[in-house]
């Protein structure tokens, strides 16, 4: 094993980079612009009119947080048969977030924050560890409002557990209220209610009086680390799912196609049910194909044919099996780590895997010699949800939802296989390579 991870250790080297690069959902699309640019990737405004060249690449944002690219083949114009090969993922993971009215007066001089939950995390791991914050702020200008992010690169913050001597049953299970359990300690007596404001405006570069409003989320300060006897072990915040944004990424910039225009998105609120403006199930990525189509002459017709001849990759995290709770995993469906990348079903449709996508994912994965994996839920339980189907909404096409083996998903610190992700980029590189030919779902050809 330790011989193979030499060639690994670069990728989660890169991997851990980009997650303390990316604090939040806006820094997070910053670093992904960022790296675009550097690859001659051209930003388009979507208030702008859009002027598109064959063979270039392009990319817009929404609300900060938000972000699809795509490129195009050398060859194609009006009468050049339109398809788009995407792979889908988000900028966001389970957090807390500063209310508007930001700190609690406690006793004895004691100063929290006011915090409250975003997203189903895994409470208890939010506890006595160092953490700060990160997100943006709206500030007054003399010209109008700007946008700025902030990154407290510190450990500023930390949520105390109350002792056993004084919770007798910590160990037998508690419920943390996320109004009194979970506020963040900030200060023991330095500092008044009018800190914290004054903390913010010196992070962004303005004074107190000209920060109108902010989102603000609290962020585990703990390193992303490789670990284990034989280094088998990738450890790190927000892996659910920076590791999947990574990948698609990686695998976006690296791949070319002739055949097909590939198309990279980046939503947000996928934690909350991503019915936002910048979410999965909002128009941005319909808008992008339809306004590229609608550039390359092929208009509203155009655009339709393609979105029948497309196919979506969603990536999102999937559970590997747990070693202490082998129970709580299908008995044949239970993907492990370093293995591969898994292919997630659900009968109620929770994934947007069927028959069809699974029989394309898997045949371009197997044609790429690259190890996939499957994942399912057991029968008499509940699982989770993704974006692909809620994707599919507004932008309806052949769908597969994948991701990358994880233990502890929603923790503030969870951990995958030290090989999965350039295992994930492989098999992601390969779909977007692939010179894939969809009709209907008769029959597929890569």
């Amino acid at each position: 094993m330790q011989k193979s991870l030499n060639v690994f250790d670069g990728i989660n080297t890169r991997l851990a980079s980009f997650i303390q690069q990316s604090p939040s959902p806006f820094h997070t699309v910053e670093e992904i612009t960022e790296r675009l640019e550097e690859n001659s990737f051209s930003f388009l405004g979507e208030q702008d009119p859009w002027k598109l060249e064959p063979g270039k690449g392009y990319f817009t944002t929404r609300n900060g947080s938000a972000v699809v690219a795509f490129k195009l083949p050398h060859e194609i114009g009006p009468d050049t048969p339109i398809s788009f090969q995407i792979a889908a993922t988000h900028t966001d993971s389970p957090s807390f977030k500063v209310k508007h009215v930001p700190t609690l007066k406690g006793i004895e001089g004691y100063l929290t924050l006011n915090v409250e939950g975003y997203g189903g995390m895994i409470d208890s791991t939010w506890l006595d560890r160092p953490l700060t914050l990160a997100g943006r702020v709206l500030v007054r200008t003399e010209t109008g409002i700007e946008s700025r992010l902030v990154h407290f690169d510190r450990d500023l913050l930390l949520i105390p557990n109350l002792a056993i001597h004084m919770n007798h049953q910590v160990n037998k299970g508690i419920q943390l209220n996320h109004q009194i359990d979970l506020r963040p300690l900030l200060s023991a007596g330095e500092l008044g209610e009018e800190s914290f404001s004054q903390l913010v405006a010196q992070e962004a570069r303005t004074r107190p009086e000209d920060v109108l409003s902010s989102e603000l989320s609290l962020v585990n300060r703990q390193k992303p680390t490789t670990w284990g006897a034989e280094r088998e072990f990738f450890s790190a915040p927000k892996l659910d799912n920076l590791q999947g944004t990574f990948a698609c990424l990686q695998a976006f910039l690296a791949s070319e196609n002739e055949t097909a225009i590939t198309v990279l998105a980046c939503f947000d609120n996928e934690e909350v049910g991503s019915n936002t403006k910048q979410g999965a199930m909002s128009t941005l990525l319909k808008d992008t194909l339809r306004r590229c189509c609608i550039a390359l002459d092929a208009g509203e017709e155009g655009f339709l044919r393609a979105q029948a001849s497309s196919f979506l990759v969603s990536c999102d995290n999937a559970h590997a099996l747990h070693p202490n709770h082998p129970e709580k995993a299908d008995e044949r469906n239970r993907p492990l780590l370093n293995k591969g990348i898994v292919v997630k079903e659900s009968s109620n449709q929770k994934y947007t895997t069927d028959a069809f996508s699974r029989a394309v994912f898997e045949g371009i994965c197997a044609k790429a010699n690259v190890p996939f994996q499957t994942f399912a839920n057991r029968s008499d339980s509940a699982g989770g949800s993704t974006l692909g189907n809620l994707s599919n909404i507004q932008t309806s096409m052949h769908a597969v939802d994948v991701g990358m083996p994880q233990l502890a998903m929603h923790s503030s610190f969870e951990t995958t296989g030290a090989l999965d992700t350039l295992l994930g980029i492989r098999a992601l590189a390969a779909f977007y390579s692939a010179e894939l030919r969809i009709r209907g779902s008769q029959s597929a050809r890569f």
